[in-house]
């Protein structure tokens, strides 16, 4: 029996603990254990409106609905005190019975109810724990705050941007680890590497219908695919790059440099955000950094990036040139009059209007050039950040034939992503113990990539993401910040301010 039936069972029958309560509050018993007629019965019983029954249709909010449902009932009975509300919340298998068998406790219907006068801290308190529970539906439901933390996705966003992110437009997910601490992601405040959830209760993938799905040049907020497993002391790096450059012995074995190796739930992996490139059932394909979806030109972001090879006469560009001109990139320099910029289209045309530039150029890595940190890391697929594919993205429900060649493509979709058991004997690939020379997706995939696209850790590093993944999609600039400035100098960016993203 799959956990989410479970959890569907036991929801539909919890009222049943409500038995005795039902009868003190003259209601026949046995009405607790009818499903969906217990629950609208118990809002009678504790006077509330019958709209409430329709976030107790909702999975995961209904929970919240019947934690409050709960205390409403303790007050029925007189019940006030927080510390007895909070156990009536944490243990309702214990407290709701015995409290329907207390012969000292009297039910009181709602209208009848004296109303008590709250001291200010219990004020402060109850008006606190109202303001989390509501701000983390919104949170984990509606809409998302997010910061721009690198620059993979310049300039179309840059470092320092304050953006929202909309859970309704995709349809948003029901945690994987509901018990948390509030408004952080993985780890604790003031703290490096302690977790702030615990997996007491791990929910199967859910995700609530969406206003729309993914599209090609959609910017999406997802959750980072290679991040099922970090080593803590280098959490911005690939666990599974790490064990290609170093081994697994000396990730696994070498705490000083790499720390504890743990695994994390989807919900819990880093964000990241990318634009969309491929859709489920896409061909993909690069050519000299141009992206081809379905044999089609892919549009380019008006203020996509690249790097470029810069040769001056020898002597120096002015660096306030360069400021003028919004390029913010690291300048590396190869020679005593070569140096590497990343540029917009447009910038470097500018750029070559400099009277000591001679030649603007960009920098592609040839077609067979195989870079092997590049998925899917085979020699037998000799690609590189300019030149990938032709590849197909992998949609829920189609068919592909697996053998010893294509394997690569797919065994992380196999086994990480859809939790098969996948083994290689010689050329036999066998998939839960049996021979297989095929295989049936279970899930969409995606492919995202960075506009910075040679500044970009996104599908070219890691393959596919997957749509359980998907967290949703960034639609509002309203804050943007210059780390490099100061307040007064220039560090709130007016012209980026409350954008709409494109």
């Amino acid at each position: 029996m799959s956990l989410s039936l479970i959890l569907m069972l036991l929801f539909l029958i919890f009222p049943v603990l409500l038995w005795k309560v039902f009868e003190t509050s003259k209601e026949a018993g046995w009405k607790s254990a009818i499903p969906l007629l217990n629950y609208y019965i118990w809002l009678r019983i504790i006077n509330k409106p019958l709209w409430w029954y329709i976030f107790l249709i909702i999975p995961f909010i209904n929970a919240f609905m019947v934690m409050l449902m709960v205390v409403e009932t303790l007050k029925c009975y007189k019940m006030h005190d927080l510390g007895q509300q909070a156990l009536a919340v944490l243990f309702p298998f214990i407290f709701l019975p015995w409290l329907g068998l207390r012969k000292q406790e009297s039910y009181v219907e709602p209208n009848s109810r004296v109303r008590i006068k709250k001291s200010p801290i219990r004020e402060w308190v109850d008006a606190i724990i109202f303001a989390v529970i509501a701000a983390s539906i919104i949170r984990i439901f509606m809409v998302e705050a997010y910061t721009i933390p690198t620059s993979s996705m310049e300039k179309s966003l840059l470092v320092g941007d304050f953006l929202f992110v909309s859970k309704l437009s995709y349809g948003p997910k029901v945690p994987n680890t509901p018990l948390a601490f509030p408004f952080v992601h993985h780890t604790m405040p003031l703290t490096a590497t302690t977790k702030s959830y615990v997996e007491w209760i791990k929910l199967p993938f859910y995700r609530f219908p969406g206003l729309t799905t993914v599209k090609n040049n959609d910017v999406v907020v997802f959750n980072y695919p290679d991040g099922d497993t970090v080593a803590l002391n280098v959490q911005n790096q690939s666990y599974y790059a790490l064990v290609r450059d170093y081994g697994r012995y000396r990730v696994w074995n070498d705490k000083a440099n790499f720390g504890d190796i743990v695994a994390r739930p989807v919900d819990k992996r880093e964000n990241y955000i990318k634009r969309c490139i491929g859709i489920p059932g896409d061909t993909l394909e690069i050519r000299d950094q141009i992206v081809y979806i379905n044999g089609k030109t892919a549009e380019l972001p008006d203020q996509a990036q690249f790097k470029y090879l810069v040769v001056t006469d020898g002597t120096r560009i002015n660096p306030k040139a360069l400021e003028k001109l919004n390029i913010t990139e690291e300048i590396s320099m190869t020679g005593p009059n070569e140096m590497v910029l990343t540029l917009t289209n447009e910038t470097a045309e500018k750029v070559k209007g400099f009277v000591n530039v001679k030649e603007v150029k960009k920098i592609i890595q040839p077609k067979g050039f195989w870079q092997p940190y590049i998925f899917p890391f085979d020699s037998l697929y000799p690609w590189n950040v300019d030149n990938f594919g032709p590849l197909v993205i992998p949609k829920k429900g189609v068919t592909v034939e697996i053998n010893r060649q294509n394997i690569v493509l797919y065994a992380r979709i196999i086994k990480a992503y859809e939790l098969n058991n996948l083994e290689i004997d010689g050329n036999t690939i066998l998939i839960n113990g049996k021979p297989a020379t095929s295989y049936t997706f279970k899930l969409d995939y995606y492919w995202m990539m960075g506009d910075n696209r040679h500044n970009s850790a996104d599908s070219r590093f890691w393959g596919f993401v997957p749509n359980d993944h998907i967290v949703g999609k960034a639609v509002f600039v309203w804050l943007s910040l210059d780390g490099n400035k100061s307040l007064f100098g220039g560090k709130i960016r007016m012209n980026k301010l409350f954008r709409t993203i494109k």
